[in-house]
């Protein structure tokens, strides 16, 4: 069952795969201010597969906050089911946008995978979107400029219970698949139930994308997936760990270490002190990726730690260098052709990652074009990647043979 309700802002759900959903969805007006809240409690049947929609609603995207800009496209605000890393049913929200002017033939879909929003449920791109603070907001646009809908995941936890699970491999590859599905399937917005579908993503989002191109011949074998465009993503938590801890992306690290341990049933308070719990907690609750980088500029994790150790060393070390493990890029194989997108003066995620990343891939025999630029700075080179792959990805719509540089 489908209910449609009125533009969302902060969704608090809960969704048990043991027994029938009672969702609880918190909700402002889509106009008002944010003081101004509505406040509603729905129920709905309990879905049956994964990427089945639980509710939808209207919504809005403004590229500004001061609410000046609004994008002409078909919007709306939906929540779907999916799976954590250990295969647990859960509620996910996340974006449909679709063009308003219309297409010949079927109109390709694209899992957009949001980069580093942060922790807190206000930070969901679905929310963000509908405020106009959305960062990502210019590429997403480009992509329904170009014709095609674009569907973004809000990820597992950011907007529905629980802290988000960051960096965790399987769950962000889990709710971008999900959400392709659950955009197919919607009712509200007229898009082919079997068209073609594309993957992208930067930084985190590149992880996200690459990680659903992995898992999409065993986890979502019937999407007709043409292509994945990805964008420095920190395929090796080891290396990338090393390079944030410290560096003026600190806050990073520690967003990876509340994730991963909220996935895998980890206290971290006993590493932590008082200070380290303060830092954490406000981190975790109450600040996006702009807010906490300057609020918490060169985060040192040794500053935060009982024993006065980074917490990297401890990446080496049961249970960590498992669940570091279990985040690695590269060791499945994507049936689709990869565009991998990396700058050489990227100053969070090293360049060597993604050359690795490209590198493995080719050896399991995937066709993919390793793509350097000299763009300087993380932030500044996700303009490099969505000049290139815009043009990539509509090669892969007309079915041309895609580059490979294997």
């Amino acid at each position: 069952m489908l209910c449609r309700r009125a533009l969302g802002g902060r969704a608090v759900a809960a969704f048990t795969a043991a027994a029938s959903a009672v969702l609880t969805f918190t909700v402002p007006s889509g106009e008002a201010a944010a003081a101004d809240q509505l406040h509603t409690q729905r129920q709905a049947s309990r879905p049956a597969a994964n990427g089945d929609a639980i509710s939808s609603e209207p919504a809005v995207f403004y590229l500004d906050p001061l609410k000046a800009i609004k994008v002409n496209a078909s919007v709306h605000r939906i929540m779907y089911r999916t799976t954590d890393r250990t295969g647990k049913a859960i509620a996910v929200t996340g974006t449909v946008l679709s063009p308003t002017t219309p297409r010949a033939g079927q109109r390709p879909i694209i899992a957009f995978s949001p980069g580093t929003q942060g922790l807190a449920d206000k930070c969901a791109p679905s929310r963000q979107l509908a405020d106009g603070t959305e960062y990502e907001a210019l590429p997403i646009k480009k992509l329904l400029d170009q014709g095609y809908a674009v569907v973004v995941t809000d990820y597992q936890g950011l907007g529905t219970p629980g802290v988000h699970t960051y960096l965790d491999r399987e769950a962000q590859g889990r709710a971008v698949l999900d959400a392709v599905r659950a955009a197919q399937r919607l009712d509200a917005v007229d898009l082919p139930d079997a068209g073609p579908v594309a993957l992208y993503g930067y930084s985190q989002g590149g992880a996200a994308a690459a990680s659903a191109a992995e898992l999409a011949p065993t986890y979502a074998p019937e999407l007709k997936i043409r292509g994945a465009v990805v964008g420095a993503p920190p395929a090796d938590m080891t290396k990338v760990a090393a390079s944030m801890d410290g560096s003026a992306y600190g806050a990073f690290f520690n967003y990876a270490l509340s994730g991963l341990a909220t996935s895998y049933g980890i206290d971290i308070g006993p590493y932590l002190t008082a200070h380290g719990k303060r830092v954490t907690n406000d981190l975790r609750d109450n600040l996006c990726t702009t807010q906490a980088l300057a609020k918490y500029p060169f985060l040192n994790s040794r500053f935060l730690t009982v024993d006065g150790r980074p917490l990297t060393e401890r990446l080496g070390r049961a249970p960590w260098d498992t669940i570091v493990a279990e985040q690695q890029l590269g060791k499945r194989k994507p049936a689709v052709p990869v565009l991998l997108s990396h700058s050489s003066l990227d100053d969070v995620v090293p360049q060597q990652v993604g050359k690795n990343l490209a590198a493995d891939w080719c050896r399991l025999g995937t066709t993919v074009k390793f793509s350097s630029n000299t763009v300087p700075g993380h932030i500044a080179a996700a303009e490099a990647t969505s000049t290139e792959g815009l043009p990539w990805l509509a090669d892969r719509f007309l079915n041309r043979t895609a580059p490979t540089t294997c």
